[in-house]
């Protein structure tokens, strides 16, 4: 008589207690994350949504006031109006300059040049470095009465002292300085994501293109580019969250200011919360408003994504 596997041979019972303790062994690996998301992120989320809509200083009782909050800031609150143009006018700025920089730097340090690692590396450093420091570095060079950029503009270049740019202190400039500073700092991390992704494409495909004639642009143009699409694509979705959700160069370069020339959402949220008299159901309504910004254009790259493909 043939003999019936174990497998078989367990009962119903014991399979069941079997499924149900590794089951539990299992979540019992998920919970420590899952908890603490649900502590750290999603509660407070679904918190300040409700508080959008309302009003608390975070002393007196919370009151509802429905969309008062969101009405104020599309009509009466010119910081926030002009917070939501300095944000999109400061990724319009960065996403480009920052995804060329690092694109020509990865594809330059690609080839076989002397000391590229250590060029590599002093690309990286700012990324790396401290904020603070090379903040106070930063505002030293473009310093309008005594930094050497200004110095060499009026010595070499013949700009008149009355006309040097006042970088960071000046209302028309302080934009443009904090936008290069912020290509300066990040464009050595995608440099290495594109160094990455340069890994990954054929190069046979660029011998055989050289064998039929093409140049090194048109290599470059009709054979790497495309391979680097997902590449792209991914920093192009980092750069745009991150500069919707810049503050720490604009608080250490010009605190928002000349006036509100800097002044950006997430700065403008932190300013509404924090300082002065603490208004947290409005600065969530603000941070609303950021969050389906950031949604939107995130879909809109993820579709546009979809048909290029």
């Amino acid at each position: 008589m043939a003999s019936v596997p174990a497998a078989i041979q367990r009962s119903p019972r014991k399979v069941l207690k079997k499924t149900t303790r590794d089951s539990l062994i299992a979540y019992s690996f998920i919970a420590p994350n899952f908890i603490g998301f649900c502590v750290f992120t999603l509660v407070p989320m679904v918190f300040a949504i409700a508080l959008a809509f309302c009003a608390w200083d975070g002393r007196h009782a919370i009151e509802f006031i429905g969309l008062k909050n969101f009405v104020k800031l599309f009509t009466t609150d010119k910081i926030f109006q002009a917070a939501l143009k300095n944000t999109i006018v400061y990724v319009i700025g960065t996403v480009p300059l920052t995804l060329a920089c690092s694109l020509a730097m990865a594809v330059l340090l690609n080839q076989n040049v002397k000391l590229r690692n250590f060029f590599r590396t002093v690309a990286f450093f700012p990324y790396v470095a401290s904020l603070v420091a090379v903040a106070a570095v930063w505002n030293m060079i473009f310093n309008p009465s005594m930094g050497p950029i200004n110095m060499i503009l009026n010595q070499f270049f013949g700009v008149a002292v009355e006309n040097l740019p006042r970088w960071a202190a000046g209302k028309d400039t302080a934009m443009i300085t904090v936008i290069l500073f912020s290509v300066w700092k990040n464009m050595g991390y995608y440099m290495v994501i594109y160094l990455a992704g340069l890994q990954g494409c054929n190069p046979d495909l660029n011998e055989a293109a050289e064998l039929d004639g093409a140049n090194r642009w048109q290599q470059f143009w009709h054979i790497t580019l495309p391979q680097l699409r997902p590449t792209t694509f991914f920093v192009v979705i980092m750069l745009t969250i991150s500069g919707f959700k810049v503050y720490d160069q604009m608080y250490m370069i010009t605190q928002g200011g000349p006036g509100t020339a800097t002044m950006t959402l997430v700065y403008y949220i932190y300013n509404v919360a924090f300082v002065n008299t603490p208004k947290y159901g409005y600065a969530s309504a603000i941070a609303m408003v950021l969050f389906v910004l950031v949604l939107i254009v995130t879909i809109i790259q993820f579709r546009g994504s979809k048909g290029d493909n």
